[in-house]
């Protein structure tokens, strides 16, 4: 195949990661797919050829990380797309939240991803090219979801790291791009990528109301169509000048608005007062 590029995809058994290496595989690339269960993932494809490798891999342990983006390297010659869609999310408020569940959501959803980004540059930097994919969410946007500060708080750090690392890479011709997604039909609201806080305040009523709502109604009536949204990341990777943010559903691109807006409003609403703390032209002269 004349377009044929080696993807690496992190938390490939589900969700839109197994949607991904399935069509990555149907489209004729190489892909590399990571998971902590190898039996798991490899009854999830059910694909077998040399152009799938799976790998089971600990994201937080960087020497695990490293042996993969190695024995990929190995395997096809190259990298030339990274997609880190390997995370999970942590429900609560952040008085329940405990300092342990706080840290893990962070372990994966952030560190797990610098790490595959600390070690596969070296490879992309040799290269002088290449294409990283940070899934991000909405809620790296927006945070405005009861109960939902700690995954939030992961996924600004994401959409931070990431916009750094599209500065600090674009001279070796490596491209970066964030997907922002809304609700999708996948199993992330499920108890495999879900978890609840394990002590609970009667007192936060809008979050119980927030668990609820994303248990009972949300659940099973997303409307993002992950085949869809893939897709859209697929296309997004094959074109020359990719976008830094992508934003993927209705839900994403309303919300999106919303928060911009809301900023704009703010910024305008208090500019006297932002604009008052510089030193003004007296107090200038009064220094000199």
């Amino acid at each position: 195949m004349e377009n044929k590029k080696v993807w690496l995809v992190t938390g490939a058994s589900k969700g839109l990661g197994l949607e991904l290496v399935n069509q990555l595989l149907q489209a004729g690339h190489a892909v590399a797919a990571t998971s902590r269960s190898i039996d798991e993932l490899k009854q999830a494809v059910g694909h077998h050829s040399t152009d799938f490798l799976p790998l089971t891999v600990e994201l937080a342990a960087e020497a695990s990380v490293s042996k993969a983006i190695n024995a990929t390297v190995k395997q096809f010659g190259q990298i030339d797309v990274v997609v880190n869609n390997a995370g999970y999310g942590q429900l609560g408020s952040l008085e329940e939240v405990t300092n342990d569940e706080a840290r893990s959501n962070f372990e994966v959803n952030v560190f797990g991803m610098l790490n595959v980004i600390r070690q596969v540059m070296p490879h992309l930097r040799q290269q002088q090219s290449g294409h990283i994919i940070n899934v991000s969410s909405i809620a790296g946007i927006t945070g405005s979801f009861p109960g939902w500060g700690i995954y939030c708080a992961t996924k600004f750090a994401v959409e931070g790291l990431s916009e750094s690392l599209a500065a600090e890479v674009a001279p070796f011709g490596v491209k970066v791009t964030i997907v922002e997604p809304g609700y999708f039909r996948t199993e992330f609201l499920s108890s495999g990528s879900m978890r609840v806080a394990q002590e609970q305040l009667s007192e936060y009523e809008l979050v119980r109301e927030s668990e609820a709502l994303h248990r009972e109604h949300i659940r099973g009536n997303q409307p993002g169509d992950p085949k869809k949204a893939v897709a859209a990341i697929i296309g997004v990777a094959n074109t020359s000048n990719p976008p830094l943010h992508l934003l993927l559903g209705q839900d994403a691109y309303d919300l999106a608005n919303s928060k911009i807006q809301a900023v704009q409003q703010d910024m305008e609403n208090w500019k006297a007062v932002t604009l008052a703390t510089g030193f003004t032209s007296i107090d200038a002269i009064t220094r000199s």
